[in-house]
């Protein structure tokens, strides 16, 4: 998408400080929600406003999306640079969408080398707290931030009870892994307490870094996790934040193929229809999460090659091919690929009160081997040469 010179012009001639931050957020009819979104961005709190503008992309619309965003203009504390933009049927998506929004922030900052991109969904409401927690993390040395995603408590109210409590046991199983991965593989850039998820709800990264993966990958869907697999690819220091925290809707009338509205109304209409699937059983979990710390450690030449190899059944060949890959999220990525028991496996939620009892064990078990004497870190404990 080519973004508009006179936009750009319009925008820079706005009156105030430089712009250092641009948040971008795509919408498609939504003027029922949009207020909402841009009253919670105007609550930000730590004077982080200054020096940052908002764009939203009003795609595809069929409602006065862009109207109604362009008369709240005058009462929002920061600069709205209002878009329209009718995407072609092969970017139509939500991939499509995210991709031209955050395009177009990125052109409004031009070279800043410093500049910050962020983008949120128009029925998103983040937290006072959520761009001064965004900004901190990347001060603190982030490349990118993948904030935390919280269901609207009424709007959870209103869904049926049994999807409320599968919701509730998923979000439970997963806030378990994501504290087995941090005792087992511990990162120094993303230290716990963190999380899993990668939505489109919040982001945030450095203007670099989203130059260097060449931007929103175009695919219908699933844009947000695709980008972070992305920046994953070229060890870009991802933090998992609790702190930047985002409100989302619950609805079943979501527009965007492959969101959060198109997933409940599939779980409503089948019971037994798998969990997300960055979720795996407890087991697999504990082998994956141990032997991402063993390709770490061998990188930093802590580890044997032909140990790992052993574990995982490998052919030399292979792991020369693992080995020889030029960035640790690409070692990584070969990895999964080459080992049978990194396979990952559909997990049902009839399974997920079995799962989350073994993984509470696993956590028991890592905390009494600290108790007792055992290694510092258990992370750091030597691979076995057999399937855990």
């Amino acid at each position: 998408m080519n973004f508009p010179p006179a936009a750009l012009a319009a925008l820079s001639a706005v009156p105030g400080p430089a712009l250092r931050s641009v948040l971008s957020i795509p919408a498609r009819d939504e003027t029922s929600r949009l207020p909402d979104c841009l009253n919670a961005l105007a609550a930000q709190q730590g004077g982080v406003l200054a020096g940052t503008a908002v764009l939203l992309l009003a795609n595809n619309c069929r409602d006065d999306t862009a109207g109604l965003a362009r008369r709240l203009a005058p009462g929002l504390p920061f600069p709205l640079l209002v878009v329209e933009a009718v995407l072609p049927p092969d970017r139509a998506h939500a991939g499509g969408a995210r991709a031209a929004a955050m395009d177009a922030a990125a052109a409004l900052l031009g070279e800043a080398p410093e500049g910050v991109l962020l983008s949120t969904d128009a029925d998103a409401r983040p937290e006072p707290g959520w761009l001064a927690a965004n900004l901190a993390e990347l001060a603190a040395g982030a490349d990118a931030v993948a904030g935390a995603v919280l269901p609207d408590p009424l709007e959870v109210a209103s869904l049926p009870p049994a999807l409320r409590r599968r919701e509730a046991a998923e979000a439970c199983y997963a806030a378990l892994l994501d504290a087995l991965a941090a005792r087992l593989d511990p990162i120094a850039h993303d230290p716990a307490p963190a999380h899993g998820t990668h939505s489109g709800a919040s982001i945030a990264l450095r203007l670099p870094a989203y130059r260097a993966v060449g931007g929103v990958p175009l695919v219908p869907r699933g844009e947000d996790r695709a980008l972070f697999r992305a920046l994953d690819r070229i060890d870009a220091r991802i933090r998992h934040s609790g702190a930047a925290r985002v409100l989302v809707s619950c609805r079943l009338d979501g527009r965007a193929g492959g969101g959060m509205a198109e997933t409940l109304r599939h779980r409503l209409a089948d019971p037994e229809a798998p969990v997300d699937d960055r979720l795996e059983p407890a087991r697999d979990a504990w082998r994956r999460f141990r032997v991402r710390r063993a390709l770490r450690r061998l990188r930093a030449g802590l580890e044997e090659a032909g140990r790992l190899q052993a574990a995982l059944g490998l052919a030399p060949a292979m792991m020369d091919q693992v080995l020889a890959a030029p960035s640790f999220g690409l070692a990584w990525e070969a990895l999964q690929a080459a080992a049978p028991s990194l396979r990952r496996r559909l997990l049902l939620p009839s399974a997920l009160p079995w799962e989350t009892v073994q993984a509470r064990r696993m956590l028991a078990a890592l905390s009494r081997a600290e108790r007792e004497g055992g290694a510092a870190d258990p992370a750091d404990r030597p691979l076995p040469v057999a399937a855990e």
